[in-house]
């Protein structure tokens, strides 16, 4: 198993909190949250897709069947469409999320699957309660996907789009559906293994490969780990926190890794620490994100 002795390449730096990378259209996409910005990049300069008002927090990321993107507003619990570069309200999603909404995939007829904290991520942090992914059907009707999940955060679909996987932050774990016409059942779960510098596990951003290995961000234990039938295969250590992954490049086989000093609020500085690094990996990434 790989830990500190890998070779990496930086993509982008001076962000603020870069989460929720996408391969879309032969780039990469994400969203810098308090950074209040989706970008792109394109032949290595960074371009901006669309900039928000300072009381927004694009997270997750997602298309349309026509193309337009679909971007989860934390802090306002909506979904944005964005079309020639106006961004107008797809869903409303508050009566089912009392707080910050997180991390989205969007299959390809148009359904959105959306996570939630189930708390303030800006306040102190309780005990997590269980809270749902919320699903957002093609024409905006909002309703719920799957409950009694703690702190559900990432969120990945394989190609087939036949099993969704969702990051359990507050629950130490990897949950599972079966996915069927925009319907999620047959839940299994999966425990992480945490580290011996902290006793607990908390995956945020995931993604799959084409071998059935998921990769995982492991946020307060600073590293990215990727795990195959309940084992540990492979695990890179960061100075930062670990907020996201995603595998892209034309081969699929570049992991994409979203890491920052400070992800709280309370925590910011004006001098962005952010930055997006690629790791080469053995197995191609398949699905979404």
């Amino acid at each position: 198993m790989s830990q500190h002795n890998f070779a990496l390449d930086i993509v982008a730096d001076g962000l603020h909190m870069p989460e929720c990378p996408r391969w879309h259209d032969q780039r990469l996409w994400f969203s810098d949250i308090r950074g209040h910005t989706v970008y792109r990049i394109d032949d290595g300069h960074l371009s901006v897709v669309h900039r928000f008002p300072v009381d927004e927090e694009p997270a997750g990321l997602g298309w349309l069947p026509d193309g337009d993107l679909l971007v989860a507003g934390m802090a306002t619990r909506v979904i944005y469409r964005i079309t020639g570069g106006h961004a107008t309200i797809h869903a409303d999603v508050k009566l089912l999320a009392a707080h910050q909404i997180n991390d989205m995939i969007v299959t390809s007829d148009g359904t959105a699957f959306v996570t939630q904290l189930g708390f303030d991520l800006d306040a102190p942090q309780p005990e997590p309660k269980a809270t749902m992914v919320i699903r957002v059907d093609p024409e905006g009707a909002v309703s719920a996907a799957a409950d009694d999940l703690l702190v559900p955060n990432g969120i990945a679909i394989d190609d087939t789009e036949t099993t969704i996987v969702v990051a359990e932050s507050g629950g130490g774990r990897l949950t599972s559906y079966a996915h069927r016409d925009g319907v999620l059942s047959d839940r299994s779960t999966e425990p992480l293994p945490a580290t011996t510098a902290f006793p607990f596990c908390a995956p945020d951003g995931i993604c799959l490969d084409e071998q059935g290995g998921r990769w995982v961000a492991d946020s307060i234990n600073k590293r990215v780990f990727r795990i195959h039938s309940g084992t540990i295969t492979h695990e890179h250590r960061f100075e930062q926190f670990v907020l996201a992954c995603a595998l892209g490049d034309p081969d699929r086989r570049s992991l994409y890794v979203c890491l920052t000093d400070f992800w709280h609020k309370s925590e910011m500085t004006d001098q962005p620490t952010g930055r997006i690094v690629r790791i080469r990996v053995a197995s191609p990434g398949v699905g979404r994100p």
